[in-house]
């Protein structure tokens, strides 16, 4: 009798969805405990915080972080503090964003926006409030005491005016739909690309990365970076209100400095397809333990959100 052989197939690699349905909960809990804020808060500065910082979202930059630290053979409940440092920082930033001087956006993951519910002047203090708390949650629970400062100073740095308000300057100052690429990535680096990086910088830092661990993961994140507002780009175009949970179209009434707006769709699609291939070929020295890196990538492309 003939010796039968096996061909199991391979198991699919894990998705994005899965990795959040592990990671998310655990960040929404940790993010629930550190904005309590029970004694000094005013009760409607903390709900503020609160509806901005615990509204719906994907947690991409907390994961980022979460997930760049196991690439690093770190653990997670280390990389948690930092994670929410993350969100703090992102949440602040979208509050800001949405303000009617800045991007005057009046919904934010399918609610209205925060001044639309509790006011400018609240809003702004909100904002305030979260990125000052940002820097505490580093700065206090963050060990050793180096690592915290190295955390503390890469956030400044992604986050002050040579990172993301810098890239939010040129972005408020552009006015030519068709200035070019160059500063179109310049911006796109800057107001998405740095605090993306920097998670994954944090992540590094908590985990005790190797120099070739930090610069695969910082190739890894400018690419990425990139291809995220990309196709933040391409959903302000093809995309909905109430599937993108924001106002959509506003990029074109502006006449907005946009990728689809000086190379259309399909080839502003492609080039985010190369970024996510080549992002992903930056994580080869990781080998399997970048795995939820590479969901990520992928799922950055496949999003309607």
């Amino acid at each position: 009798m003939p010796q039968m052989i096996s061909h199991m197939a391979e198991s699919p690699p894990p998705t994005f969805a899965e990795y959040a349905a592990e990671l998310q909960p655990q960040v929404d809990a940790a993010l629930s405990v550190r904005s309590e804020l029970p004694d000094g808060c005013p009760a409607v500065l903390r709900e503020a915080i609160r509806y901005s910082l615990l509204g719906p979202g994907k947690r991409l930059r907390p994961m980022l972080v979460l997930l760049a630290a196991r690439a690093c053979g770190g653990s997670t409940p280390a990389a948690i503090p930092a994670a929410c440092a993350v969100e703090m920082f992102h949440a602040y930033s979208l509050i800001h964003d949405d303000l009617p001087a800045m991007d005057d956006d009046d919904l934010r993951r399918g609610r209205p926006a925060c001044h639309k519910k509790f006011g400018e002047a609240m809003a702004i203090l909100a904002g305030d409030a979260l990125v000052t708390m940002a820097f505490g949650v580093l700065a206090e629970e963050i060990e050793p005491p180096r690592v915290a400062a190295a955390c503390c100073a890469a956030l400044a740095e992604a986050g002050g005016p040579r990172g993301m308000v810098g890239g939010q300057a040129d972005d408020l100052a552009e006015k030519d739909a068709n200035a070019g690429v160059d500063l179109l990535e310049s911006i796109h680096h800057r107001k998405t690309g740095a605090i993306i990086g920097v998670s994954l910088r944090l992540g590094a830092l908590v985990a005790a990365a190797d120099d070739r661990q930090c610069s695969a993961l910082a190739q890894y994140g400018r690419r990425l970076g990139l291809a995220f507002q990309i196709t933040d780009d391409l959903l302000d175009v093809r995309s909905d209100e109430q599937t993108a949970g924001k106002r959509v179209g506003k990029d074109r009434e502006r006449g907005k400095l946009t990728f689809p707006g000086l190379f259309g769709v399909e080839k502003s699609t492609a080039r985010a397809e190369q970024l996510l291939r080549e992002a992903c070929e930056a994580l080869a020295p990781f080998g399997p333990q970048a795995a939820g890196l590479e969901a990520l990538a992928r799922y950055v492309l496949e999003r309607s959100r």
